[in-house]
């Protein structure tokens, strides 16, 4: 489990970082965000994040799994209140 769980963390933050650099997004997620700079950052932090709490929680003392738990959490929240999906303001003409 936690290898499979790491390794959609390392394509989420790999798929992130492809959109920053590139400045493109695929058209469902660029749909969903303002920009592809808010869609590569929401999922390069998403990806960080859940990396972090894996190799954390695998890999280190109970005191750094905390640590490291708490930095993920804290790397959601801002990918969450910064880059969160659905804040496109949408005009519907009829």
């Amino acid at each position: 489990m936690s290898t499979a769980a790491a390794l959609i963390g390392l394509v989420l933050a790999v798929f992130g970082a492809r959109m920053l650099v590139t400045g493109n997004a695929p058209g469902v997620i660029a749909r969903s965000f303002r920009s592809p700079r808010q869609a590569g950052g929401y999922h390069l932090l998403f990806g960080l994040a859940v990396l972090m709490f894996v190799l954390g929680a695998t890999l280190l003392t109970e005191l750094a799994a905390m640590i490291a738990t708490l930095l993920a959490v804290a790397l959601v929240a801002v990918a969450v209140v910064y880059f969160r999906p659905g804040s496109r303001s949408r005009h519907h003409t009829e």
